[in-house]
């Protein structure tokens, strides 16, 4: 497959030469979270076929963004990772993310897949590190199938899927109420009160949950929209 380029002298398009193509980004997207199988990187993107998958991994390979590694045990599977290269799109992605928060949601559309995992780097692109100063805790979220957790160590934050050795709280919700959680304004105290979620562990780690995550406010591109804010 012969590689397009914008034949540009500029850094951007010399990223883009490398990113730009379908599928490109979601991938790194996917690897951002750590290794993947390429199992799991077909189940996580619904829509790319076996023959295009493996077409932009071996680019991604090429290009030296991504390489072949070898799962520890007991998986002790071949997997794909990021490189140093590869793990410095990660500012850009999580820019992406913020941006699609506020400018490009909206109501999700009737034929879009959600999987809740997609919440990892999530947490990283709405993550308040002025909240979190001085907290020290591990978060373990079980969002129906999906377990991932979110270790916060005085305004830093290290999000991975899979569970947490030690979490000091765990939260237990339905994939319906996570969306609404992450984007219709229902809080974790009115998830829990419904039966939705629960939650347990350290009450101090609990209640300073809510502010540790801060969701962009959804605006309108259209020009409309500003006119009428305007007015």
């Amino acid at each position: 497959m012969d590689q397009r380029t914008y034949s540009q002298y500029c850094a951007t398009a010399r990223t883009l030469d490398l990113i730009g193509e379908r599928w490109t980004l979601l991938l790194i997207r996917e690897l951002l979270t750590g290794p993947k199988r390429f199992g799991d990187l077909q189940a996580s993107l619904r829509g790319l076929g076996t023959g295009l998958l493996a077409a932009r991994l071996k680019h991604l390979e090429r290009e030296g963004l991504a390489h072949k590694i070898t799962l520890p045990p007991p998986a002790r599977t071949p997997a794909y990772a990021l490189t140093e290269a590869g793990e410095e799109l990660a500012p850009a992605i999580l820019s992406l993310a913020r941006w699609g928060l506020k400018w490009a949601m909206g109501e999700r559309r009737e034929a879009e897949t959600f999987h809740p995992g997609w919440a990892v780097l999530g947490l990283r692109a709405c993550f308040d590190a002025e909240a979190a100063a001085g907290l020290r805790a591990v978060y373990e979220f079980r969002v129906d199938d999906d377990v991932f957790h979110a270790r916060i160590d005085d305004g830093t934050i290290e999000a991975l899927h899979g569970p947490a050795q030690h979490p000091d709280a765990t939260i237990t919700i339905s994939g319906e109420a996570f969306l609404q959680l992450t984007g219709e304004g229902l809080t974790l105290a009115q998830a829990v009160a419904s039966g939705a979620a629960s939650t347990s562990g350290d009450r101090g780690a609990l209640r300073r949950l809510k502010d540790l995550f801060r969701l962009p406010t959804p605006r309108s591109r259209t020009a409309e929209a500003h006119q009428s804010a305007d007015a």
